[in-house]
């Protein structure tokens, strides 16, 4: 039987590669949704909150995952008896970071000062535990949903699942990190970075002596940021932002890991309904991990290393219960490079260096140093690399004649995207910008819920391609009835699910004045004109013919 080389060269250059790309993600999470402590913002987490109640339990879900995953590598070689077998990478899920900050976290954290009335810090430890709840659930559902992994993948239309991903890709993970104090916020910096990322990880050109591209993107940015900050006090322009570093490191304590549950059970009971509210736009991250999941097993047994679905399904499942159990916010997820790592000829020794190395950053707190001496120009151009992908990974696993549904998908993330750049530049809500306000409130009803909204999207219009009006028209009621509760095209700005009559009477008493340019978005018209689409597909399948090659109609 040959001896499984587990170890080999390659798994430095993946190493590097997984081991940042989580760096990457937690770094964004602290980015989106906490304020520096020169520069507190009440609408924000404290950073040092972040760090010590969030970032430990994620990593150690990281550390779970890995580690099984890195067991997995060594079973199936001994199995087969091959020595080439590399193991399947694991780690934090971009779009849901995305997701969990602007949809959970912070949404959440205003809810609680301005509805419970809480001050900042209980406020703090009330939207740690909703987002804690949230993903206890979220992993419970893949768990429960691994076994029926295949036939999740059969009733939803891949151009429905991809195409929301896509959307997020594109719209938020590729893109926001130009912004954030990020690339194109400090382009002498972001575009050099950004340009090692795309030669080597995009366009797949090795650098000399095959250093990783991600290493050296971050060494080079981290090279020039300071000695562009030197040169910058030696001339008196500034060429660089200062670092965000500043204040004394907190010292190290061992992190209290069950500490999300140690409330009262008024709190609870307060949590656990807020976390309903949210699960309708935290789900479809959940669903898309597990497609996704099949989708890397998948590509991981054409690159030559065939593992078990169903187990690969469970262990993402149950690393992100652990990890929301020890105060992470996170989910776990197969990472999409399997065939990328296996041309680097890595084995199993890249996922458990990326195990040891993210569980005891986060444990011991060396994230601190990261978060506040690593310029985000230096990193966050992987950042854009994985929204590439992604998306050129919806587009690539996606038939053809459905390209048109994916792109339709990215519509919605483009007005949340909006939403979030008008109401941190324009007065929306002074008088006189009754225009704008009304911009921004349809930007809100496509926006909110709008990972549910590209699905269903996307999945009606792969369906009406297909000539299959009736299955459309499903599509179309079920967005409806999501529209009628607020779970999609919510036109409030924390995406609070409410019965249709309440909705409209706080629309009319929030805009007295010119209210019926408002009133035209309310459940009730978004849920009519659904239902009215709906109708029109089934009025037309009376007529419909079929065209040669096309899949029959239900």
């Amino acid at each position: 039987m040959t001896r499984y080389a587990w170890a080999r060269w390659g798994d430095v250059n993946a190493f590097f590669g997984l081991m940042l790309d989580n760096v990457a993600v937690m770094v964004i999470l602290v980015s989106s949704i906490a304020s520096p402590a020169r520069a507190p913002d009440p609408s924000k987490f404290d950073s040092g909150f972040v760090l010590t109640h969030m970032i430990p339990g994620t990593a150690l879900g990281v550390l779970l995952g890995d580690l099984v995953y890195t067991w997995m590598a060594f079973r199936l070689a001994r199995r087969t008896g091959r020595a080439n077998v590399t193991a399947m990478p694991l780690g934090l899920d971009t779009p849901s970071t995305f997701g969990v900050a602007f949809l959970v976290l912070i949404p959440t954290l205003n809810e609680a000062q301005k509805d419970l009335h809480m001050d900042h810090q209980a406020a703090m430890e009330f939207a740690w535990r909703v987002a804690v709840v949230v993903l206890v659930l979220i992993g419970i559902f893949k768990v429960i949903c691994a076994p029926l992994g295949n036939a999740v993948r059969r009733l939803v239309p891949q151009a429905g699942l991809l195409g929301s991903l896509a959307a997020i890709a594109l719209a938020l993970i590729a893109f926001l990190p130009l912004l954030l104090d990020g690339i194109a916020a400090v382009p002498i910096v972001g575009m050099v970075c950004l340009t090692i990322i795309l030669v080597t990880l995009v366009a797949h050109r090795s650098l000399p002596g095959r250093i990783p591209g991600a290493l050296a993107a971050v060494i080079v940015g981290v090279v020039l940021y300071l000695g562009c900050a030197q040169l910058g006090n030696a001339i008196g322009l500034p060429l660089v932002p200062p670092l965000a570093a500043g204040g004394e490191t907190p010292k190290w304590e061992p992190p209290h890991l069950l500490a999300a549950f140690f409330a009262d059970y008024g709190e609870w009971k307060a949590v656990w309904l807020a976390a309903l509210v949210k699960l309708p736009v935290a789900i479809p991250f959940g669903l898309a991990t597990i497609v996704g999941g099949i989708d890397c097993t998948e590509s991981a047994a054409t690159a030559g290393d065939e593992y078990d679905t169903r187990t690969i399904l469970l262990t993402e499942g149950v690393a992100s219960v652990i990890a929301a159990v020890l105060g992470g916010v996170i989910q776990t997820t197969p990472y999409i490079g399997h065939p990328a790592y296996k041309k680097m000829d890595a084995g199993a020794a890249y996922t458990l260096a990326t195990a040891l190395f993210v569980g005891a950053a986060g444990y011991f707190g060396w994230f601190t140093l990261l978060f506040d001496w690593l310029p985000r120009a230096a990193l966050f151009p992987i950042l854009v690399f994985v929204g590439l992908e992604i998306t050129a990974q919806s587009f690539h696993a996606t038939p053809q004649r459905h390209y048109p549904a994916v792109a339709i998908a990215m519509l919605p993330a483009l007005a949340y995207l909006g939403v979030v750049i008008l109401v941190n530049i324009f007065p929306l809500q002074t008088p006189g910008f009754e225009n704008g306000q009304v911009v921004l409130l349809t930007l809100r009803c496509l926006g909110n819920g709008f990972i549910v909204t590209s699905l269903l999207w996307a999945a009606a219009l792969a369906a009406m391609i297909d000539g299959q009006y009736a299955r459309s028209a499903v599509y179309l009621l079920v967005a409806g009835a999501c529209a009628l509760f607020g779970v999609i095209h919510s036109p409030f700005a924390d995406a609070t699910l409410a019965l249709p009559h309440n909705v409209f009477a706080q629309l009319a008493k929030e805009h007295p004045i010119g209210g019926e340019r408002f009133l035209t978005q309310s459940p009730y018209h978004w849920a009519g004109a659904y239902a009215l689409a709906a109708g029109l597909l089934l009025m037309l399948r009376l007529f419909a013919t079929k065209r040669p090659n096309e899949p029959s109609r239900p």
